[in-house]
């Protein structure tokens, strides 16, 4: 961890002439955060999170300075939510799919076909669902910082166009590992296969599974269109990002760089999101004009199809969580 401890402070300080209450919460030296993910360094999620650093850095004079590190630098989901606990890491960007190592209700936001709108969804997590997510998360020592956006799912793959759940029949699918995407897929009659991140892009190229699913950002910027040559649009998940702080590292902030770091996130929440929107037509044109094979499935015949999943995850949610996604997926 690079974050200056008190007792180097006190010894800076000291050599400087220069008194630090050794509260909780009041040192003022330069604390630097090392923010971790899983993603490629042109994904919409590093391309914001280093405009977080950059006006955070401002806002605060220099006094916190966030280091951003892509592509599992810090190690994979798993490892960073653990480490986050743990107090070993200071921050990451996650979705909500890699946190469910800590509480599996952490991903009822990825229950599938649960929101008709990314609207829907940011009033949820930026309204009471949000807040109940990170009531839980703060069970875990962990801070919830703000919440942004990966984007709806979409299916690829290297054997045949995909227009409606039969086609995934026998398909060896990569997902998260997380068992509810393991359901979901199991429904749709797909092979499901839990695999972290960073071996994606080598099992696709050596064929040790047939296809993945993720946000067309990802896909595009995995190169996973390189391996792949069919995708369907099957926007079977909307999963959000959220970016969060280690209680240690946050209560390490003063009030007044807490305040700051809270608000500056919030404008970047914006502008992430708007990244991922605006660039979905854009890069779906790129990867047709790779080559890729693009098919629009009739949703209908999907959400039919995992119904099941809702039922059997009831009692893992508990009727609160389900009763805040059904209020803003009916709005």
């Amino acid at each position: 961890m690079t974050k200056i401890t008190l007792n180097s402070m006190f010894v800076r300080a000291a050599c400087a002439g220069i008194a630090i209450s050794a509260s909780a919460g009041l040192a003022t030296a330069e604390t630097t955060l090392k923010a971790g993910h899983v993603f490629a360094a042109d994904h919409p999620w590093q391309k914001a999170l280093e405009g977080l650093s950059a006006d955070v850095a401002e806002a605060t004079d220099g006094e916190v300075i966030i280091e951003v590190y892509p592509s599992s630098q810090l190690g994979g989901d798993r490892e960073m939510a653990e480490g986050l606990g743990l107090g070993t890491v200071e921050m990451g960007l996650f979705g909500t799919g890699a946190l469910q190592v800590l509480d599996k209700r952490l991903i009822i936001e990825e229950l599938p076909y649960a929101w008709p709108a990314r609207e829907n969804a940011y009033a949820a997590l930026d309204g009471k669902l949000g807040d109940a997510l990170a009531g839980i998360l703060e069970e875990h020592d962990i801070h919830t910082v703000s919440w942004w956006e990966s984007g709806y799912r979409h299916i690829t793959n290297s054997v045949k166009p995909i227009e409606t759940p039969s086609d995934l029949e026998g398909i060896k699918l990569r997902v998260p590992e997380a068992e509810l995407r393991l359901d979901t897929f199991r429904e749709l009659g797909a092979q499901p296969t839990p695999m972290a991140f960073s071996e994606v892009f080598t099992s696709l190229q050596q064929n040790v599974v047939d296809g993945q699913e993720n946000p067309l950002a990802t896909i595009y910027a995995s190169k996973f269109h390189e391996v792949q040559d069919h995708l369907a649009l099957s926007g079977h998940i909307w999963g959000s990002a959220v970016l969060t702080i280690s209680d240690s590292a946050w209560n390490d902030l003063t009030e007044e760089q807490q305040t700051i770091l809270s608000e500056q996130a919030a404008i970047w929440r914006d502008k992430e999101r708007a990244m991922i929107r605006e660039g979905d037509e854009n890069i779906l044109a790129l990867l047709e004009e790779s080559g890729m094979q693009i098919t629009r499935p009739d949703a209908a015949e999907f959400q039919a199809a995992v119904q099941p999943v809702w039922t059997k995850y009831e009692d893992v949610f508990g009727k609160d969580l389900l009763d805040l996604v059904r209020e803003y997926s009916a709005e």
